[in-house]
């Protein structure tokens, strides 16, 4: 579908009352990469995958950066802000509560920035690979939201120590953060479904109640 601002695949529930997620693909990915991961991790849930907006080099992403690592702040926070209003517009076309985001790489530095910078719009988050987005974020309650971080121990592009400092950030603004470390690089492993399974398991609930809120 190309309405609502961005690109993007819809799959309605099979599950009443399960939550929605929002799958959000890394860079070179669509809005077909993670609907299959979506299924494993959150049998029966609606899932809304976007595809990201900004080109490089022909590939899509979720927002600029400036050099392998190094991140547009400015651009983040702008396509953080249109993809709050997709989320939003999402919601009353599909008639979805607040979803709980799903993304790798790029996509999960985006729901990273959404979880900053617009808190209000998810209700949970789980992030593989995900680096900082912003160095100094704005200073938002996040109160209660539960996250799920899943760093590789060998990842090149997103070391232990950069996602750490993600967690610190939203620990400070009152997220319940589930930091896990698996052994592996910046791709997904078997260890990483069997965790997001299992997190999703339990915090489904918890963000549930809080996207009826």
């Amino acid at each position: 579908m190309t309405d609502l601002g961005f690109i993007h695949r819809y799959e309605p529930a099979s599950v009443a009352h399960a939550p929605p997620v929002l799958l959000l693909h890394g860079t070179g990915g669509d809005e077909n990469d993670l609907i299959e991961l979506g299924h494993v991790v959150a049998p029966g849930s609606a899932l809304l995958s976007p595809r990201g907006n900004v080109l490089e080099r022909g590939m899509p992403r979720f927002f600029r950066r400036l050099a392998e690592g190094v991140f547009d702040e400015a651009d983040i926070r702008l396509r953080a802000g249109q993809l709050a209003g997709f989320v939003a517009a999402a919601r009353k076309q599909y008639g979805l509560a607040a979803p709980i985001a799903l993304g790798f790489s790029n996509g999960a530095n985006i729901a990273a920035a959404l979880l900053l910078e617009h808190p209000d719009v998810l209700a949970g988050a789980v992030l593989f690979r995900a680096m900082t987005p912003l160095v100094v974020p704005a200073d938002r309650p996040i109160d209660g939201i539960p996250v799920l971080i899943v760093s590789g121990a060998q990842d090149p592009l997103a070391p232990v120590a950069n996602p750490a400092r993600l967690t610190a950030q939203l620990r400070e603004r009152g997220a319940i953060v589930d930091h896990r470390i698996v052994p592996a690089g910046h791709g997904l492993i078997q260890a990483d479904v069997d965790i997001a399974s299992a997190w999703l398991d339990v915090n489904a609930r918890t963000a549930a109640h809080r996207a009826m809120a």
